[in-house]
């Protein structure tokens, strides 16, 4: 039988390290279960320390989304919040990547979200509201020619959700994108840190509670965005 108290509930997925831990353990700190997702069995072992539910696969699987939003709703019966996590897509020159790249990240940046929107929006909307945090990357308003696919696919990812914004927010169903900039969970050469205003990295803690701010109703005027996190690494306005 599904566990309907009260408490909020939160899918989380690549969910087993870096911001995806992160923001897993901020929410369960404020009082959300968890459902959570990732392709490391450590995931398995988090959402036990977080009295939650996990479920081992990929954010580019179409079937694993599916049984993770059943995970969640056969354990609790409700889906508040979705944290949209996921890894880096393939990258190179950009006229060298391979169109299965370009397809590899689709997947991995764009259709996994466009996919979990289909799944968990029709709970929200007869929930009463719910709330979609995507994590993103300043390289979709600052483009990196390192990062070729993540690039032009995260600036995408940025008219989704003005899109999905303009036809849910009348229903209290809100998305809103988190840019980070460069953050700890990945190390990086003194030059990379030096030009970054802030002159440190953005640590992992700090992104977990942006994305518990733009879950909350603290946040419940604020729809369709794209947040940039980043110490003032970005220059453009």
């Amino acid at each position: 039988m599904p566990n309907t108290t009260d408490r909020p509930v939160a899918i989380v997925t690549a969910a087993s390290r870096g911001m995806g831990e992160a923001i897993a353990r901020e929410l369960a700190r404020r009082n959300y279960r968890m459902a959570l997702l990732a392709r490391s069995e450590s995931v398995l072992e988090l959402a036990q320390e977080l009295g939650g539910v996990a479920l081992q696969g990929s954010v580019s699987d179409a079937a694993d989304l599916e049984r993770l939003v059943a995970l969640a709703l056969d354990s609790y019966g409700r889906i508040d919040v979705v944290a949209n996590n996921t890894g880096h897509p393939p990258t190179g020159p950009l006229l060298d990547i391979a169109d299965a790249d370009w397809h590899v990240g689709l997947d991995m940046v764009v259709l996994n979200i466009v996919r979990m929107s289909r799944l968990v929006t029709p709970h929200m909307v007869a929930a009463g509201g719910g709330a979609i945090v995507n994590i993103s990357t300043i390289g979709a308003t600052q483009p990196d020619a390192r990062f070729p696919v993540s690039a032009v696919l995260r600036a995408g990812l940025a008219n989704f959700a003005k899109l999905f914004a303009e036809r849910y927010a009348a229903e209290n169903v809100r998305m809103n994108n988190v840019l980070p900039g460069r953050i700890d969970s990945y190390p990086q050469p003194p030059e990379r840190i030096a030009d970054i205003p802030a002159k440190r990295l953005g640590r992992v803690g700090e992104i977990a509670e942006v994305v518990a701010f733009l879950a909350s109703d603290a946040a419940s005027y604020i729809n369709g965005q794209s947040l940039i996190v980043d110490g003032g690494l970005v220059r453009g306005t």
